[in-house]
């Protein structure tokens, strides 16, 4: 009888294990699967077992190609199934091309004297997902909100980052799930961002694939008015709950889809834009609107100067300028006062309050729309 033996943490069960024990079976005429005690794992890998040790032996055991499963014990993260291996004295070791210890494992295997076998990682689902991707979508929240921003964008897409400059912005109520999304589509309101860590992805590396910034999924993650250093990756500067706020904020849908990668490529006045988040930063510091609505009308005269269409007066706004740089969506509007807010709201169809957002002990709480506005949705063909 030839017996083959794969080890690993198996912490998620997934089709991709799954597939690796088969094809590891076909190799002999028994499987012996290892995995190491939730100690174990937690002490050589930082990792955190999901199922206790009795749980997972239950499942890997019922699973009809394995065999024997054993326990891992040794404290050594390349072989931590050293004395499991020479227990069971199997005629082969299999793994995966990613294996992160291969080298180890085939000088184990010459002094052990067994055969050793590199098997090809095929992922039998299209888009199947490693554990850690598993989990991360289990992690995910169930409602998140979607973001307005401020100044220094297109300082977070890599290529153009000045070190020492800003990133300022602020997630925003009401907020979005899975099931419910009631902006437009391609709103600049960070949306693929927000889908993203709805998902369990990595928003930050999908945005970034698409050649823009990551300031989206970086504040729609982390919440709160926040300013940011200016970087190849999110790395916040500090934040607040944005509570000077509330109150002060609407949105105005311009009707116009925006699409920002669609405009990476324009040549910016990168200084300018970094001289409005510097201001903007103050007014996130200090918690004072008016400072704040100093670096947004600088950020808008930018985007009019880059072609952008003029926005319209509402109510005396203290400030206003699209979100995101994709020539369309929505614009955010500051006003000094929840009345003047309101009052523009009431005045502009087009116009929705939105309010900050910031994650109180890190619960991810619903924040519906106001039945007044749901109905102006509908009526404005945003939601059916």
């Amino acid at each position: 009888m030839k017996k083959v033996f794969v080890s690993g943490a198996f912490n998620v069960l997934h089709a991709g294990h799954i597939r690796f024990f088969k094809d590891a079976r076909a190799l002999g005429d028994y499987l012996i699967v290892s995995f190491p005690s939730a100690g174990l794992l937690w002490e050589l890998y930082d990792k955190k077992s999901v199922l206790d040790d009795a749980d997972k032996k239950a499942v890997i055991s019922s699973l009809s190609m394995v065999d024997e499963v054993v326990e891992s014990t040794d404290n050594d993260a390349a072989l931590s199934f050293r004395s499991a291996f020479i227990a069971t004295q199997p005629d082969v070791l299999a793994v995966t091309t990613d294996d992160m210890y291969m080298e180890e494992k085939r000088r184990f295997c010459q002094e052990q004297g067994v055969e050793f076998v590199v098997l090809e990682k095929v992922l039998p689902i299209e888009g199947q997902t490693t554990s850690t991707q598993l989990l991360s979508r289990v992690k995910a929240p169930t409602h998140a909100p979607l973001r307005v921003d401020f100044a220094g964008g297109w300082l977070d897409v890599p290529e153009n980052a000045i070190p020492g400059e800003y990133v300022v912005n602020c997630s925003i109520s009401p907020t979005v799930s899975l099931k419910e999304w009631l902006y437009r589509q391609g709103a600049g309101l960070g949306g693929s961002g927000g889908w993203g860590v709805l998902n369990g992805w990595d928003p930050v590396a999908s945005e970034l694939g698409l050649g823009v910034g990551w300031q989206d999924p970086a504040v729609i993650a982390e919440t709160g008015a926040c300013v940011w250093k200016s970087g190849s990756k999110p790395e916040l500067d500090f934040k607040n709950t944005g509570d000077f706020l509330k109150g002060c904020m609407a949105i105005y849908d311009t009707c116009i889809k925006h699409y920002t990668p669609g405009f990476v490529g324009y040549e910016r006045p990168y200084d300018r834009i970094a001289k409005a988040a510097r201001i903007a930063r103050l007014g996130v510091q200090q918690q004072d609107i008016s400072v704040l609505a100093v670096a947004v009308q600088m950020s808008y005269q930018l985007q009019l100067e880059e072609g952008m269409q003029p926005l319209p007066d509402i109510n005396r706004q203290l400030a206003r300028k699209y979100c995101g740089g994709g020539h369309g969506g929505y614009a955010v509007y500051l006003y000094e006062t929840k009345e003047q807010r309101d009052a523009a709201v009431d005045a502009c169809e087009d116009m929705y309050p939105v309010e900050p957002y910031c994650r109180t002990f890190g619960k991810d709480e619903q924040v519906e729309w106001a039945p007044r506005f749901l109905e102006r949705l509908r009526k404005r063909g945003v939601i059916k």
